[in-house]
């Protein structure tokens, strides 16, 4: 498959009301080698939620919360065949739409938010998605991380990176950032990697989480990136 065409980001000040750090032209294009490898591993980056929809999105994304991809689809199988439309899951029964979703955890909580956003697209934005930030922002249950999940994935907006807890240990092991504050180091990765590749970016970080930067290893992973470029990673201790 033929390599996608990055280029170095230029140094910006504000995107969307985040104020990105400055980066020095070798942190950008070592930023780029590795983009290039993950891209070259990972050559279908994509969202593994299921979905059919920007609501669907919406609600799986709220769902996984401290949840897992597989169980969230499980669930949602299921979940979206019973409520079919936005006027199904607002006007749904509050203790019935818990055990529908009891399996991903804090049910309680995520129904809650499930109703409540359903009920703002419905009255609020004509039951459809919105497809900006601070409008996004505006639902129960949704923060910075699931509205970016959103926008990307949705809409192919890209407004910021998904930080989850992949991003943050393949971000902090390959020195992309020294933060452990995920706004941080959504900042240091925005003002890394190209605008176009953001929605991406987290995907790939993820792909490569869970096939070789794993959280736990008894042995280094022997893989190329994380060989040369996991510079703060315990697995290069090991190999030494």
């Amino acid at each position: 498959m033929a390599s996608k065409k990055i280029s170095i980001p230029s140094d910006p000040t504000s995107k969307r009301g985040f104020k990105l750090p400055r980066k020095s032209k070798e942190q950008k294009e070592r930023a780029l080698e590795i983009l290039s490898k993950l891209y070259e591993h990972y050559p279908n980056p994509h969202c593994e939620l299921n979905y059919t929809n920007p609501f669907e999105l919406l609600i799986a994304t709220i769902l996984s919360a401290q949840c897992t991809d597989v169980r969230v689809n499980m669930v949602t199988e299921s979940l979206f065949r019973d409520y079919p439309t936005v006027d199904s899951f607002a006007e749904a029964d509050l203790e019935e739409l818990e055990q529908a979703v009891r399996p991903t955890g804090f049910y309680r909580n995520k129904a809650k938010s499930i109703k409540e956003t359903a009920i703002t697209v419905r009255d609020e934005f004509g039951g459809e998605v919105p497809q900006t930030m601070d409008e996004l922002l505006t639902m129960r249950g949704a923060a910075r991380k699931t509205a970016n999940v959103v926008l990307g994935n949705a809409f192919n907006i890209n407004v910021g990176v998904v930080v989850d807890t992949h991003v943050r240990r393949f971000s902090q092991r390959f020195r992309l950032t020294r933060h452990e504050n995920p706004d941080k180091i959504e900042r240091d990765l925005m003002a890394l990697f190209p605008r176009e590749s953001w929605t991406d970016l987290s995907h790939l970080m993820i792909h490569h989480g869970r096939a070789a930067c794993k959280a736990r290893f008894a042995k280094p992973s022997n893989h190329e990136l994380c060989v040369k470029y996991g510079e703060k990673c315990e697995c290069q201790k090991m190999r030494d």
